[in-house]
């Protein structure tokens, strides 16, 4: 998964970074958290997943990769809510 991750992502530094599935996911939670942007203009966890499902969805990855980052981003999204 870290490699369609970097595949999704290929302009962020950070994604490069990641080593382990820990890391994954803990910038996958960022990510839905929408962690990085001012408190007055973030968006919900819902509509966060659901333009990170788009971006895959409209992705090159394979379709076994898209399946696999989309499940864990769903997997994420309700685990820690």
């Amino acid at each position: 998964m870290i490699g369609s991750y970097r595949k999704l992502w290929p302009q962020r530094t950070s994604a490069e970074n990641i080593t382990t599935q820990a890391e994954l996911e803990k910038y996958i939670m960022i990510e839905l958290n929408d962690e990085l942007t001012h408190p007055r203009v973030r968006k919900s966890k819902q509509q966060k997943l659901e333009l990170a499902l788009e971006r895959i969805g409209q992705s090159d990855l394979s379709e076994s990769e898209k399946n696999g980052l989309a499940a864990l981003y769903k997997n994420l999204a309700d685990e820690k809510e």
